[in-house]
């Protein structure tokens, strides 16, 4: 999985956004919403193609959570940004 490439995100006060540019704009007309750890995911998922397995080892790095609670964020984000069709 990765990020299309005409997304950008932004901080916005406490959390992110994420909107198209460019050609996807002109079929993306919303934006993302994310938390600190949805946009530490979308930053992942941006820069290289990434499992879900990946994405949980790298919560685990980054937070002191279970293993457990990484694996259910991790499928929740995925599982909205594929919704979306934010996905290349």
């Amino acid at each position: 999985m990765r990020i299309k490439k005409d997304f950008t995100i932004q901080k916005v006060g406490t959390s992110y956004v994420a909107v198209a540019v460019g050609e996807t704009s002109k079929t993306f007309h919303g934006m993302v919403r994310l938390n600190d750890t949805g946009a530490f995911l979308w930053k992942l998922l941006s820069k290289k193609d990434c499992s879900e397995e990946d994405l949980v080892e790298a919560l685990l790095g980054e937070y002191d959570v279970s293993r457990e609670v990484a694996a259910r964020d991790v499928h929740t984000v995925v599982k909205s940004l594929e919704e979306n069709g934010i996905f290349s």
